[in-house]
C-alpha cells in the first residue's frame, strides 16, 4: 500500500526550533555551539509516521519567518502533509535550547512570549484533514494559552463526533505552564476523552502527586473507563501496557543514548503507525506486544544520534534486527544449527527433508516446494540470511516448530 493510501494519522500542536549543544554534558553556558534541529512533539511524531511508510499530517501554526518556512519545508521534505499549517505575521516561531547531560537526558530553555504556535485560533483549523483521519494525535503543550486551548479542544471535538481515534502524550514541560498545579489540572482536563494515551514514570509520579509509578495500582487509578490503551514508557527499559483485558511489560533495548531528544515521540510514531493500519492490535496481546517491540525500537534508535527529527528512524535503518524479540532471534539460530547436520553453514535439500519428516510426513513433492520457497538465490542451498528471511515472514510457524526441536 503506498503511503497516500494509507490510514492518516494527524498530529496537532506545536513545532519549533531545538537548540542543541554541539557537546554533551555542559550548561547552557558553557556549551560552545549549538546545532539547529527541527522538533516540536506532535510533529516529530507526524515525521516518524512518514518515515515509518506510513500517511501523516500536522495542524499547528508557525512564525511567518524563516524558521517558520524552514519548518514547513522539513515537514513536506519528509512527505507529512503540511496544509493544516498556519503562517502567523505577528509572532515568531518558537525556539527550545535544549541541554544535554552527561547521561544523555535534556533541561529546556524556551522562547516563546508568545510564539505563533500559541495563536493558533479554532477558525484556522482545517476540519476537513482531521475529519479523514483515523488517529487524531495530540499533547498538552496547546492547552496552556489562548487562542491555542480553545482551538485544541475544537479540535478533538471534531474528531472525536467524526470516529477518529484519539491518541494523547501528555508530554510535561512543566517551565511552560504557571505553575505545578496549573500542568496537573490542564493534563488532566482533558484525559478521558482519549482512547490512547502514553505517559512516562516521570509524568505518573506528577500527576499522581508522588505515588509509586511502577505500582500497577498506582497506574490503574490513571486508567479511565474508555480508554483502550495506555502506555507508561520506561526509557532504556521498555514499555507497560494496560487495556480492560491484559497488561504487561516489553522489555526495551541497550544502545549508547547520545540525546534522548525525540525518543517517546519516535515511540509514540512507531505504535501508532502499526495501530491506524490495523486497530485489532488492541485486542490481541501478542501482537500488541510484537507492535510495541517495534516502537522500542524506533525510540532506541533515535537516542543514537543529536537532534529528534534528524535522528528518526526509516524501515530501512537497524528497525527489523532491533525490533525482534531475543527469543525469536535464538529459536531461528537454534533451528538453523539443528537442520544443518553437517554443520557446514547452509541447509541442503536432504538435510531439510530430515528435518521436515520429524515433523510428521512429508513427501518429496513439499520438500522441493518449501526448498524453492526458502533457497531464493537458487544455488540449491539455504544459507542463514535466507533461513532468517524466511523465519521473520513466517513466525507462527517458527515458534511452532522451535517446540518440537
Amino acid at each position: 500500500m503506498e503511503a497516500d493510501e494509507s490510514p492518516l494519522v494527524v498530529c496537532f500542536g506545536e513545532m519549533l526550533i531545538d537548540f542543541v549543544p554541539t557537546t554533551s554534558g555542559l550548561s547552557l553556558a558553557e556549551a560552545p555551539a549549538f546545532k539547529k534541529a527541527p522538533g516540536g512533539a506532535p510533529a516529530n511524531v507526524a515525521v516518524g509516521i512518514a518515515r515509518l511508510g506510513g500517511a501523516s499530517a500536522f495542524i499547528g501554526k508557525v512564525g511567518e519567518d524563516e524558521f517558520g518556512y524552514m519548518l514547513a519545508e522539513i515537514l513536506k521534505e519528509n512527505n507529512v502533509n503540511n496544509e493544516g499549517m498556519r503562517f502567523d505575521p505577528g509572532a515568531r516561531t518558537a525556539l527550545a535550547f535544549v541541554t544535554l547531560r552527561k547521561d544523555g537526558e535534556r533541561e529546556f530553555m524556551f522562547y516563546r512570549n508568545p510564539s505563533a504556535d500559541m495563536l493558533l485560533q479554532e477558525n484556522e483549523l482545517d476540519l476537513e484533514l482531521i475529519k479523514k483521519a483515523k488517529i487524531f494525535h495530540y499533547g498538552s503543550i496547546s492547552l496552556i494559552t489562548e487562542p491555542c486551548k480553545s482551538a485544541h479542544i475544537a479540535a478533538t471535538k471534531v474528531a472525536k463526533d467524526a470516529g477518529v481515534i484519539l491518541s494523547y502524550d501528555p508530554n510535561l514541560r512543566l517551565p511552560l505552564w504557571p505553575s505545578a498545579e496549573s500542568a496537573r489540572k490542564g493534563i488532566l482536563s482533558i484525559w478521558d476523552t482519549a482512547d490512547i494515551i502514553k505517559i512516562s514514570e516521570e509524568e505518573i509520579c506528577f500527576l499522581t502527586n508522588g505515588e509509586d509509578p511502577y505500582d500497577d495500582n498506582v497506574v490503574r487509578k490513571l486508567y479511565h473507563q474508555n480508554l483502550k490503551l495506555l502506555l507508561v514508557t520506561e526509557g532504556p527499559d521498555g514499555c507497560r501496557y494496560y487495556t480492560k483485558g491484559f497488561s504487561g511489560r516489553v522489555k526495551g533495548m541497550k544502545v549508547d543514548a547520545v540525546d534522548t531528544t525525540g525518543a517517546g515521540d519516535a515511540f509514540v510514531a512507531g505504535i501508532l503507525s502499526q495501530l491506524a493500519s490495523d486497530t485489532s492490535l488492541l485486542q490481541d496481546e501478542d501482537r500488541l506486544r510484537d507492535a510495541l517491540r517495534f516502537a522500542n525500537a524506533c525510540g532506541a534508535l533515535t537516542v543514537t544520534e543529536r537532534g529528534a527529527i534528524p535522528a528518526l528512524p526509516t524501515r530501512e535503518t537497524q528497525l527489523p534486527t532491533m525490533a525482534e524479540d531475543p527469543q525469536d532471534v535464538a529459536d531461528r539460530q537454534r533451528l538453523f544449527k539443528s537442520f544443518d547436520a553437517n554443520g557446514d553453514g547452509q541447509i541442503s535439500a536432504s538435510e531439510l527433508g530430515d528435518a521436515l519428516q520429524k515433523l510428521g510426513s512429508v513427501t518429496a513433492e513439499e520438500i522441493k516446494r518449501m526448498m524453492a520457497e526458502i533457497d531464493t538465490d537458487g544455488d540449491g542451498y539455504i544459507s542463514f540470511e535466507e533461513f532468517t528471511e524466511f523465519a521473520r515472514a513466517n513466525r507462527g510457524l517458527l515458534k511452532d516448530v522451535a517446540k518440537i526441536f
